[in-house]
């Protein structure tokens, strides 16, 4: 009895399991621009059959996940509501804005704040400038921790598990100076760990350059990243950096 008792858990946990992956890839299949998706692009997207995105997109309608747009569906209020509970990054947010402002400010770039979550970097918060050029980053966007400031500012100061979970992974090319060699990656974190400063030179995006600068806890580990962006050609990432870092220096005494 004890050993169907323990099947029967195994089978509840994993069809538990596919439908939450099935929910996860109907909520992720929207993307930045998507505003309202039928049925047949869902299923395009994800994968599931047509029967069972209907079921399932039938049961987020009823929880308000996401609304009817005619025969068609978009996310829903609910979603903005959960994520408003996202206490923690709200309220780093809330301190970094007035930094970031102040950047962007005397700048006129882009300023950006982050985290990492895994082996790329999420962006919490982006102000853009007017001099700045147009970049891919979005807020709630995610892009390899590697192959940006803010995400190198993070791993220098991270512990050396999170660096070794980001290398092998891989390193993937995003542009042609991506750095995807993990012997220079770590040589790169351990002049930014002494400096204080991370800089990316193109290797997120042609013509685009970038200054950053790490929050820190009271143990020294990097909990966010600030940054500045710009053109290459334009904005001389030496001369932003003290600002940045400085920035980032008052930011983590208020964490």
């Amino acid at each position: 009895m004890r050993a169907a008792g323990r099947n029967d858990d195994t089978e509840r946990t994993g069809a538990d399991g596919l439908v939450a992956a099935r929910i996860s890839a109907l909520l992720s299949a929207f993307r930045p621009g998507d505003d309202a998706l039928g049925v047949s692009e869902l299923a395009r997207r994800t994968g599931l059959a047509k029967s069972t995105v209907h079921r399932l997109t039938g049961h987020l309608v009823a929880t308000g996940l996401l609304e009817r747009e005619g025969a068609a569906l978009r996310l829903g209020l609910k979603l903005f509501e959960i994520g408003q509970l996202a206490v923690r990054r709200r309220g780093l947010v809330e301190a970094a804005r007035p930094y970031l402002a102040d950047l962007r400010e005397a700048t006129r770039n882009t300023v950006h704040l982050a985290v990492l979550e895994g082996t790329e970097v999420v962006y919490l918060d982006i102000l853009r400038g007017p001099d700045a050029p147009s970049l891919p980053s979005r807020i709630g966007g995610r892009f390899p921790a590697h192959a940006t400031g803010v995400g190198k500012a993070i791993l220098a100061f991270s512990p050396e598990s999170v660096v070794t979970q980001v290398i092998e992974a891989g390193l993937p090319r995003v542009s042609v100076r991506t750095i995807t060699a993990a012997g220079l990656l770590r040589r790169q974190l351990a002049k930014i760990h002494g400096e204080g400063i991370a800089f990316e030179r193109e290797e997120s995006g042609v013509g685009v350059v970038c200054a950053a600068s790490p929050l820190l806890d009271a143990q020294g580990v990097a909990v966010a990243a600030l940054s500045i962006s710009g053109w290459a050609n334009r904005m001389h990432t030496n001369r932003v950096a003290p600002a940045v870092r400085t920035a980032a220096l008052a930011l983590s005494r208020t964490l």
